[in-house]
């Protein structure tokens, strides 16, 4: 439900929506399949959903990693930017290739 549903909302959204996405969040099961974990890498929305993203972040990271095998553009979401740093400082990809 919740991927089908679409990136999250940005700040703008009203309470209800906000709380209604959090709740279909924390329902899926953890840990994730790498499936999962790339189609909700694409549900990132454009800011930090009143830090509903993190939760999105970290239930990523609880599938197999990297989720993301390139690098991503320099205008790609902010999002996927700190999953490549993060699997970049644990080690999953080549640092060199973080700059």
């Amino acid at each position: 439900m919740f991927v089908i549903e679409g990136p999250l909302p940005g700040w703008d959204a009203s309470e209800e929506e906000i709380d209604r996405r959090t709740r279909q969040l924390e329902a899926i099961s953890r840990p994730v399949t790498g499936e999962e974990a790339k189609a909700l890498a694409a549900c990132f929305g454009p800011d930090d959903c009143y830090g509903v993203a993190w939760t999105l972040l970290h239930l990523i990271e609880t599938g197999p990693n990297p989720v993301l095998t390139a690098k991503p553009a320099p205008d790609a979401n902010e999002w996927h930017h700190t999953l490549w740093k993060r699997a970049a400082n644990a080690g999953l990809v080549p640092d060199d290739l973080t700059s």
